[in-house]
């Protein structure tokens, strides 16, 4: 069903506030218009291209800073952190993150973006990756945007810090992870305590 301007204009604002991580590629197939008309018209409504878009709502949501690494070695944009709760990051798959011959994703910047995302959520001077039980469950390709999003489960019987990572391409589930966290202060033994 073609819309005219307008319509199309108003329906695309709201699925811009809905999700504001869609792309324009996504928006030119959902509304069947070329990528070009999508740009002209989100110029006009005077909204954000993604990058823009990404660094306005992490900007917005974040009241905390990363504590156990610097942000710039968090493998994937930070748009979201919630310390000692949840935190989201995205990934575009680009030329340097695939194997040349196929364009699929080599699993190690998949790992590290999920395994830096749990250590950037742990509230501590020191988080280290204690142990880690992970799954790939499809091959992402070179041009994908991975958003990967971290939640803190409690603690392991030991003190160490439960964080579960999903990784999704377009809410398809690409990689699965747990993350057993040390963190510094379980260093302390009981005799520090008293």
């Amino acid at each position: 069903m073609k819309r005219n301007k307008k319509e199309r204009q108003q329906i695309l604002k709201d699925s811009i506030e809905q999700s504001p991580f869609v792309t324009d590629e996504e928006l030119a197939s959902k509304f069947g218009v070329s990528i070009q008309t999508i740009r002209l018209d989100r110029m006009e409504l005077s909204i954000p291209e993604l990058r823009k878009r990404i660094r306005s709502v992490a900007t917005d949501q974040w009241n905390e800073t990363v504590r156990a690494l610097p942000i710039d070695e968090v493998i994937g944009e930070v748009i979201d952190l919630e310390l000692d709760d949840r935190a989201i990051s995205i990934l575009e798959i680009k030329e340097e993150h695939v194997f040349s011959r196929n364009r699929i994703a080599r699993g190690h910047h998949l790992f590290a973006q999920a395994n830096s995302l749990a250590v950037a959520v742990i509230d501590d001077e020191l988080a280290l990756t204690s142990k880690s039980e992970i799954r790939f469950t499809r091959q992402v390709i070179e041009g994908e945007r991975v958003v990967a999003k971290a939640t803190v489960k409690g603690n392991d019987e030991r003190g160490r810090t439960i964080v579960q990572v999903s990784s999704t391409v377009q809410g398809e589930l690409v990689f699965s992870g747990e993350f057993v966290m040390y963190r510094s202060q379980d260093e302390q033994g009981e005799d520090e305590k008293k």
